[in-house]
């Protein structure tokens, strides 16, 4: 009986567990390309040294029509990002390679459509956020060199 019970277990995991492997993959540029998704893995191929998150900043202009959140890093690259937009539980999910998080940063305000932002240390050499949304959006998702910065835009 307790065979039957791990075996249920088991596959009531598996059968719950996203695959990936169907969701649209993307490289995430240096430009803004003004396509917005609201679903699929994301990443950037950058091999930086240990840098720091620095800050995260927001804002929303009415004319523009979307938020736009920045996470500035300390190099003049941003990191290796590997990331997922999970529409149906409205969270974008981003593990950043090495790269440790500033103590004294501050939460975003006056937002749109963030509800929330969490962050989450894997390692010493890995971080991960959790940007949570308020209502189902779309992303555009690039970066900027000189300082590192990477961009999500995000709209209704």
């Amino acid at each position: 009986m307790k065979l039957i019970v791990i075996f249920m277990l088991l596959l009531s995991s598996v059968s719950i567990a996203q695959d990936l492997t169907k969701q649209r993959i993307w490289k995430i540029s240096s430009k803004k390309r003004a396509v917005f998704l609201d679903k699929g893995v994301f990443y950037t191929n950058k091999r930086t040294s240990q840098q720091q998150l620095k800050a995260i900043r927001n804002s929303y202009v009415p004319s523009r029509g979307y938020e736009r959140v920045v996470l500035d890093f300390s190099s003049p690259l941003p990191p290796r990002v590997y990331g997922h937009i999970a529409n149906q539980e409205k969270k974008v999910y981003m593990d950043l390679h090495n790269t440790s998080l500033n103590k004294a940063i501050s939460a975003v305000k006056n937002v749109k459509y963030v509800k929330n932002v969490d962050f989450f240390n894997l390692d010493k050499d890995n971080l991960s956020v959790e940007l949570s949304f308020k209502e189902k959006v779309s992303f555009d998702i690039f970066y900027l060199e000189n300082p590192g910065r990477i961009v999500i835009d995000i709209k209704k």
